[in-house]
């Protein structure tokens, strides 16, 4: 249910311009490299912009390639220096025993004077002082994935299956010596759902070292074909699938100074996942959220960092449907004991205040909206600040809320996306945004909400281009449920003719696509599509992201139906406009949106002329436990959900032209969903297109993404 600002907002939404350079003489057209991988065409940033550790100081970097150069600021003052120059930086670390910088490496800082760069296999640490770096420790040129420790000195880093620690002044050490491939230390577990996004957790201090252990032996092995040897070779991975075995994770504790390794005791059953591991402040527990396999139960639980006993379970969260579980406990700077807990449990994500005893001491945030970010605590731990979509779920702002009392007070004024972070002191923000008239403007806030400066506003890159006109409105759904949608016209548009559409999607959980931010959350391609004479339309149906539970679980147990009646009632809308020409109506989307694409290509048929569906799940018993289970439960639990789903019980109603893409190694989509439906096609005789990227994984990047976008255009232009 949208809070009644959010309506009177709309009013300023109708008529947006896709830029605010939009009444200028623009008379240049976008080509597909310009659409795709031209970085002009993106609005100006301020790269590496962070704050400096234990001050109110910024920087940022200047400039490009050989002459990159390192800006310091401060918040409360508007001056700025250049305080370190690539070829100054570089000839440190090379003194060091480095070799010499094309670019300004990743900086974090450590103290106000000093930073750290990893790079080179090293950690380098610069000191402003001295003007000097030196190597705080190395380590393997074969690892793959890193993770610097809180304390800047040390590195845990994965090569294979296995997890190795580097520390200065010692040689790496081997935390497992993992024989089986099947059983993997430290990488990501659970497939990066619950929004795991590592497998290592450092300790506050670096002394110790938390990770994932996966056993994957019970999972079948999935082929994978790299056609690039002669002969072509195959790469198995692991992937479970709906209905089938999962892996089992347990959680292990190393520390670096016995060298001794001990397992968490998480219990039965071992189809759990253990998910958003926190580490007490002063090391002696650590937190994890145990969710059951069919992800409607969470236990928080405390286990002792030293023996790995269990040590009590602080609250349980239940739902009928799902529980998703996305955030750590983010503790009270000062108390051990207090800590903000991140819950959808409202129906909304909201903050609720505990204490390690599991007692709830107060619910910070409520309303119909949801908490989007966590940005900090002030210095004293009595401020959390936070984003929200409060305002108008198609803003993000900026708030801070009381601990003591849950008052919140909105610390952002500027319309749009705010995005920001907070200083070390907790006084100031760094706040970026942008809105459809804004491209990007980055400020330092006050924590009153005053802005002390502009650090940068940035022009409008697209003036010279003649740009389609862009909108955002509301439609509803059957059930009155308000959707967000944007709808790009050509330019000088004329209302007396009559245009094609073409209809872009997604549909998915965690996503959002319409936006109040630079070019209304569209992208260059759709101008480009609309300088060509199309149309271009999006909604955001139910089942999408940011809009709170009801509307993400409206899907549950029937992916696909639900969204697609709301695409549906785009195309109503669109076919009431004089100017759409109801016969050539496309539709393009990837994976989900692959999905959604084939879905109404032959659920609905007829409705669309054209569709390009890339990288589609056409079975959901072939796509990943973790994601499906959640939305669909297990095919044996929800065999009518799956069968209604399952495109391939459709293919023989395929009207229209349909065009199939994947890459040939995608291990999130596998080439065995699009590869079952061009069979399925054969056998039932239906003829569609298809293409393959060879060595692409779930999507095409990189300057093949060019040809892909050519690909896609080229089937409108021919086909609608």
């Amino acid at each position: 249910m949208l809070i009644p600002s959010t309506f009177k907002r709309l009013l300023w939404l109708f008529v947006l311009m896709a830029a605010s350079g939009q009444l200028q003489a623009q008379t240049k057209m976008l080509s597909m490299q310009d659409a795709i991988i031209n970085p002009a065409l993106q609005p100006e940033n301020l790269p590496q912009l962070t704050w400096v550790a234990g001050s109110s100081d910024f920087t940022y970097l200047q400039g490009k390639n050989e002459a990159q150069v390192l800006v310091r600021g401060t918040a409360a003052s508007s001056k700025t220096s250049q305080v370190l120059t690539l070829a100054k930086l570089s000839s440190a670390l090379q003194a060091a025993g480095g070799q010499q910088l094309k670019s300004f490496p990743a900086i974090q800082w450590a103290d106000a004077n000093s930073f750290v760069a990893v790079t080179q296999n090293k950690v380098y640490r610069y000191n402003f002082t001295t003007g000097q770096a030196q190597v705080v420790t190395s380590f393997s040129d074969s690892a793959e994935t890193t993770d610097l420790d809180p304390t800047k000195q040390r590195v845990a880093y994965t090569k294979g299956n296995n997890l190795y620690v580097s520390a200065p002044g010692a040689p790496d050490v081997a935390v497992s010596h993992e024989a089986n491939a099947g059983i993997v230390y430290g990488q990501a577990a659970h497939r990066s759902e619950f929004g795991i996004t590592k497998g290592t957790f450092w300790a506050p201090s670096g002394r110790q070292l938390a990770f994932y252990r996966m056993d994957q032996t019970m999972v079948t092995d999935y082929p994978l074909v790299d056609i690039n040897p002669r002969p072509a070779q195959v790469r198995n991975i692991k992937y479970p699938m709906a209905g089938d075995k999962s892996h089992q994770a347990t959680v292990g504790i190393y520390n670096l100074a016995t060298k001794n390794t001990l397992y968490l005791k998480t219990g039965e059953p071992a189809e759990q996942y253990l998910t958003n591991i926190t580490w007490s402040p002063d090391e002696k527990y650590v937190y994890i959220a145990v969710l059951n396999r069919n992800q409607n139960y969470l236990k928080l639980n405390q286990y002792d960092a030293a023996t790995g006993a269990f040590v009590k379970t602080l609250f349980e969260e239940k739902n009928d449907k799902y529980v998703e579980p996305e955030h750590g406990l983010y503790f009270v700077p000062g108390k051990n004991d207090q800590f903000v807990w991140v819950s959808e449990r409202s129906g909304y994500d909201h903050l609720y205040l505990y204490n390690t005893a599991g007692k709830l001491l107060r619910q910070l945030t409520s309303g119909n909206w949801m908490v989007t970010n966590l940005l900090g605590f002030d210095k004293k731990g009595r401020e959390l600040y936070y984003t929200s979509t409060k305002q108008s779920p198609l803003e993000r702002h900026l708030y801070k809320v009381s601990l003591h009392n849950g008052k919140s007070e909105k610390l952002s004024n500027a319309s749009g996306m705010h995005m920001a972070t907070l200083s070390p002191d907790g006084k100031y923000l760094l706040d970026e945004y942008s809105s459809t008239e804004v491209p990007r403007n980055i400020v330092v806030l006050g924590n009153d909400g005053k802005v002390q400066q502009t650090l940068l506003k940035a022009k409008n890159p697209l003036t010279a281009y003649t740009l389609g006109t862009t909108t955002v409105f509301p439609l509803k759904a059957d059930d009155g449920t308000v959707l967000y949608s944007r709808m790009i016209t050509p330019p000088n548009m004329d209302k007396s003719k009559k245009y094609p559409v073409v209809v872009y999607l997604y549909g998915g959980p965690h996503v959002q696509l319409v936006t109040n931010s630079w070019l209304a959350g569209s992208n260059l391609w759709m101008q480009l599509m609309a300088q060509k004479g199309y149309i271009v339309f999006t909604i955001d149906s139910r089942g999408s992201g940011d809009r709170g539970l009801a509307f993400e679980q409206a899907t549950f147990r029937q992916l696909g139906t639900v969204e697609m009646a709301d695409q549906l009632k785009g195309v109503e809308y669109l076919k009431s406009l004089p100017y759409v020409d109801a016969d050539r109506l496309g539709i393009h989307g990837w994976s989900f949106g692959g999905f959604m694409t084939t879905s109404l290509m032959t659920r609905t048929p007829g409705v669309f002329k054209v569709g390009v569906a890339g990288g589609p799940v056409i079975d959901w018993r072939l796509y990943e436990i973790m994601y499906t289970e959640r939305y669909m439960d297990t095919p044996q639990q929800n065999p009518e959900g799956y069968d209604k789903a399952n495109l391939l019980n459709y293919v023989k109603d395929l009207k229209g032209k349909l065009l199939l893409i994947h890459g040939t190694v995608d291990d999130v989509v596998v080439w065995q969903h699009s590869l079952s439906y061009l069979k399925k096609a054969v056998d039932e005789g239906i003829q569609l297109d298809y293409f393959v990227y060879p060595g692409h994984p779930h999507n095409v990047r990189g300057k093949d993404r060019v040809h892909l976008m050519q690909k896609v255009t080229n089937y409108f232009d021919d086909n609608l």
